[in-house]
């Protein structure tokens, strides 16, 4: 569905609603125009987001990183 600007602005709850149920709402403002899709549809056209395990497999490398603990004794604490 197509509207304009200032009827999406005072209907905003029903554009979003029907870009869930119905698919993507263009809204126009003169020249210019957007498209309110869900979340879902725009996952699915961008490419889904990898999850944070495909992150750390596929992200930068730790090869060289010193993860070994430092083996002062801690602050002194009285009990």
């Amino acid at each position: 569905m197509e509207w304009n600007l200032a009827e999406a602005k005072n209907r905003f709850s029903e554009v979003v609603r029907r870009a869930l149920t119905e698919g993507p709402q263009r809204i126009r403002r003169r020249k210019d125009a957007v498209v309110v899709v869900a979340a879902e549809d725009y996952e699915r056209l961008t490419g889904q987001r990898p999850g944070f395990k495909d992150y750390l497999i596929r992200g930068e490398s730790f090869e060289g990183l010193d993860l070994t603990r430092d083996p002062s004794p801690g602050r002194e604490v009285d009990l």
